[in-house]
């Protein structure tokens, strides 16, 4: 996997000026399955979101979702990724930047390419790359209630 992020963070000096306080190629990448890559780029904990401070939110331990929190997230998935079939109880803005997917849902395949967006709310769904290079996503998952659908609520799972 080739996955190789620069990573710019804001914030200010003691004087209350904007500055740069992390400009890096990120160092915290882990993975959670064969052909897949990911780097947590940004994390929040509560709402409205506290700016103050100087730690890195980004060295964060977390789970797919954080709790009453978002986690900004770039996921590379190469040809083959091993499948993941999941439901999250967040809402997931998602941006491809390069490469093309194909996501699965209950009945359902949307093939994604460089440049599409999509809202990811809750559904049940897998992310398959048939292509010959990897798939790079931008995802910014916020904490949501799990979805109620007539009577019955569908809880997170994989």
């Amino acid at each position: 996997m080739s996955l190789q992020l620069r990573r710019v963070v804001t914030g200010h000096d003691a004087n209350g000026r904007a500055v740069v306080k992390i400009d890096e190629v990120s160092k915290n990448l882990g993975s959670t399955r064969p052909a897949q890559m990911a780097c947590v780029v940004w994390t929040t904990e509560s709402f409205p979101v506290d700016n103050t401070g100087d730690a890195d939110q980004g060295l964060r331990k977390v789970g797919t979702t954080l709790k009453n929190g978002t986690v900004f997230r770039v996921v590379e998935f190469g040809p083959g990724v091993a499948p993941r079939n999941h439901r999250t109880d967040s809402v997931d803005y998602a941006v491809v930047m390069s490469g093309e997917i194909d996501m699965e849902m209950d009945d359902t395949v949307v093939h994604l390419k460089a440049g599409d967006v999509l809202v990811q709310r809750a559904t049940i769904h897998n992310w398959v790359n048939r292509g010959a290079v990897p798939c790079v996503i931008a995802f910014v998952l916020i904490d949501a209630k799990p979805v109620e659908v007539g009577g019955k609520v569908l809880n997170a799972v994989g």
